[in-house]
């Protein structure tokens, strides 16, 4: 099955006559000299396929308007740094927009696993050296609770626990995929876990 941002890349090719392209070339360059009516007519222009894309891929209408408004904020800010000869601007602009996109999906399948396993996960292995405590806090009894309690980790503790716990990474490999030292990925656990026992001792 072809994916629908391939699909959307294949009807639109090269799109549009010379004179668009050299017109949102121009828009683009202005921009990136900060001309902010230049950047609301090149918003204009590109709005609509660039939704379109993000929407092929996360089917979220309010996502897609969040993933729209990052991609832009980026070409406000790529845009001094753009080079003609490298491919027409919707062409640059949907390159943009489809890694942003699988980024934000890949977001949302990570949250939403996370959020499916947390009642059901048995924490085993040896990621973890307070493996004990950890399964008392998710407990079956406890996960709404816990679901809950997520939500007031960082981002960056979500997901170090996440890919720990629920991705079959040790926290050596974790620290290898995030790019950060291990003692980093070691403190933001334990940080979390700290977190979430704070925050379910006031629920509870």
């Amino acid at each position: 099955m072809v994916p629908p941002i391939v699909r959307l890349m294949n009807a639109i090719g090269e799109p549009g006559s010379a004179a668009d392209a050299e017109l949102d070339i121009h828009l683009l360059q202005l921009t990136g000299q900060g001309d902010r009516a230049a950047f609301a007519r090149l918003y204009e222009r590109l709005s609509g396929v660039l939704f379109a894309a993000v929407y092929g891929i996360l089917n979220n209408k309010e996502a897609a308007e969040d993933v729209l408004q990052d991609v832009f904020l980026m070409i406000w800010e790529k845009a001094p740094l753009y080079d003609p000869a490298r491919g027409k601007p919707l062409t640059w602009a949907v390159t943009l927009t489809r890694n942003k996109a699988i980024d934000r999906f890949r977001s949302l399948q990570r949250r939403r696993r996370l959020q499916d396993d947390v009642e059901r996960e048995s924490l085993t292995g040896e990621q973890f050296d307070d493996r004990d405590s950890f399964s008392h806090v998710i407990s079956a009894e406890r996960g709404a609770l816990v679901r809950d309690a997520l939500q007031h980790l960082s981002e960056e503790q979500r997901e170090a626990i996440e890919l720990t716990f629920f991705s079959s990474l040790t926290q050596g490999e974790a620290a290898a995929q995030l790019n950060e030292p291990l003692g980093t990925i070691k403190a933001r656990i334990r940080r979390g876990m700290m977190r979430l026992r704070e925050v379910l001792a006031a629920q509870l």
